[in-house]
């Protein structure tokens, strides 16, 4: 499941990546996979790749999903912001899951993070007609600076969130709710 390009400066071709010409599906920053593994079984007619920098996080979840027999799960070990701006063709992606990013709290930080307006441009170019974002966060001052940046985009029309069921937590997700934390959601549609 894990997969190298065969060229890093040119655009995927989807038909080499999968065998199957479903919709796509991205998670950006899978950490250790519990969403992405839950949506590549629940959803056997989409394709789905999960991103992430460490390498020890995409293998664990690569054993698992050999252990499953999962055909449509493909991991990339890559910065998410040269995925979407130098690999993903155009109009090809149906969904990304931006899912607990870090927030950088820090002012000094807060160029550093995966929300703004440069990767907005390139997930809008990226997004099939009608394709989704879904954040989140526990972070509720980044909570309000994604939704500034996807207002201040102009190519998204906010809509509710989709409610999913316990076992598609991130394992982020099952420490903040633990820890008391409240969970900011928000899912942008592509005009």
């Amino acid at each position: 499941m894990l997969y190298t390009p065969a060229n890093w400066f040119e655009p995927l071709d989807w038909r080499r990546v999968f065998a199957a010409e479903w919709p796509i599906e991205i998670d950006l920053g899978c950490g250790k996979g519990s969403f992405l593994f839950w949506a590549a079984r629940t959803q056997p007619q989409r394709n789905f790749v999960g991103v992430d920098r460490l390498l020890r996080r995409l293998r664990r979840v690569d054993r698992k999903a050999v252990r499953a027999g999962l055909q449509n799960l493909r991991l990339l070990r890559i910065e998410s912001t040269y995925l979407v701006s130098k690999l993903i063709p155009d109009h090809s992606v149906s969904t990304y899951h931006v899912l607990f990013p870090d927030p950088w709290p820090k002012r000094r930080h807060h160029g550093r993070r995966l929300i703004c307006a440069p990767f907005l441009a390139d997930v809008r170019r990226t997004l099939a007609v009608g394709g989704i974002v879904n954040c989140a966060t526990d972070h509720e001052e980044y909570f309000e600076w994604i939704q500034r940046e996807f207002q201040k985009d102009g190519g998204f029309v906010q809509s509710q969130p989709v409610t999913l069921p316990e076992e598609a937590s991130t394992d982020f997700e099952r420490k903040f709710v633990a820890a008391g934390k409240k969970v900011y959601r928000s899912r942008w549609q592509k005009r």
